[in-house]
């Protein structure tokens, strides 16, 4: 258990890293925070930064030397690093959870052998496999690659008129999944965070709404049937359970009707959960701080109904008629210039206004 005045280390310097500082800063904990970018809008709020590769083992060793305990901000760190940090300090989740999630293939298996139903998928290796796969499948379906996808990248669809030649050169003719092509009626992911002691505690199911395959809104509750809501519970739990994971992660799910699909597990702290740092009695941000530091978890209040809007590329240049909007609190990530896809910021508004 961490004491208070203890530092955390941070791998990634983006807006979850900036946020996961400042409710450690809020428990009377410190930060360091380890980046490549120089622009690393979590610097700004931390007690110390890196600036260095990844791969730098010399300055990997002076992060480990000054730090407690070592999480990060985002599921792609180079599991080299992850492994040469382990022997060091403790880094928490575990860094082998990095590597399932880290590959779609072995993340869906992963679900699949707990008998938690996903879309029908198939691992492409090749042409020759996209093509047996896509006849076993269906159409419509999405390619995507194994590894590095985020906010819609590495990923294409494939409809009757589209060539698979061409999709698989799309991708870069990298090692792939297909996934039948899910017709939901919302998507939903719930926010859960696990502690060292096995306890689990888990924020109300939230529904997102996409905008060029990047989250443009996320509303609580959800509007599912109450059973659904606590299926999704036992889901996220019944994951963490067999991860034997400690922090906060994600579920993202697809609602059909009466059932859910698990489409991915994000093994950290989540966009769709921003809702929580004004919405919430505790943020997923403080939960995730208390379950890497072995402190106790707090039990969740929601405080009614409410909505987080992203605000992507431009949008923040209009962030100042938030200041105005009753009910309205702004959060802006202080990154240096907005473009296309870029989260600037976002807004939750309290009351579901």
């Amino acid at each position: 258990m961490l004491e208070s005045g203890s530092t955390i280390g941070i791998l990634g310097g983006g807006q979850l890293g900036r946020m996961l500082a400042l409710a450690a800063a809020r428990l009377g904990l410190r930060c360091h925070v380890f980046a490549p970018s120089p622009d690393s809008c979590a610097f700004d709020v931390v007690h110390r930064v890196t600036c260095a590769d990844y791969a730098d083992a010399g300055a990997l060793d002076r992060f480990a030397a000054d730090v407690d305990v070592i999480t990060y901000e985002f599921e792609n760190v180079p599991a080299e690093a992850a492994s040469f940090l382990a022997s060091r300090k403790p880094v928490i989740p575990d860094p082998d959870i990095l590597a399932i999630t880290q590959d779609r293939l072995s993340e869906k298996d992963f679900i699949a052998k707990l008998g938690i139903q996903t879309a029908r998928y198939a691992s492409i290796s090749s042409l020759d496999t996209l093509e047996c796969a896509i006849e076993a499948i269906g159409l419509p379906a999405v390619l995507k690659t194994r590894r590095f996808g985020y906010d819609g990248k590495g990923q294409v669809s494939i409809r009757e008129d589209t060539d698979p030649a061409a999709a698989w050169r799309g991708i870069g003719q990298q090692p792939a999944i297909v996934e039948s092509f899910v017709l939901f009626e919302r998507e939903v992911s719930i926010v859960a965070a696990r502690a060292q002691n096995g306890r689990i505690e888990c924020f109300d199911l939230t529904e997102n709404e996409h905008r060029d395959h990047i989250l443009a809104r996320s509303r609580v509750p959800a509007r599912v049937p109450d059973a659904l809501a606590r299926e999704a519970q036992a889901i996220a739990e019944k994951i963490a359970a067999a991860f034997g994971y400690v922090g906060v992660f994600a579920v993202e799910m697809f609602v059909l009707s009466q059932k859910l699909l698990v489409n991915e597990i994000a093994p950290r702290v989540h966009n769709s959960g921003h809702w929580t740092i004004d919405g919430a009695s505790v943020s997923q941000f403080e939960q995730h701080i208390r379950a890497i530091a072995g402190w106790p978890l707090a039990k969740p209040r929601r405080h009614g109904a409410l909505e987080m809007i992203n605000l992507i590329g431009d949008e923040v240049k209009d962030a100042e008629r938030w200041l105005r909007h009753p009910g309205a609190c702004l959060h802006l990530y202080g990154k240096s210039a907005p473009r296309p896809g870029r989260k600037m910021g976002h807004v939750t508004l309290l009351g579901g206004d």
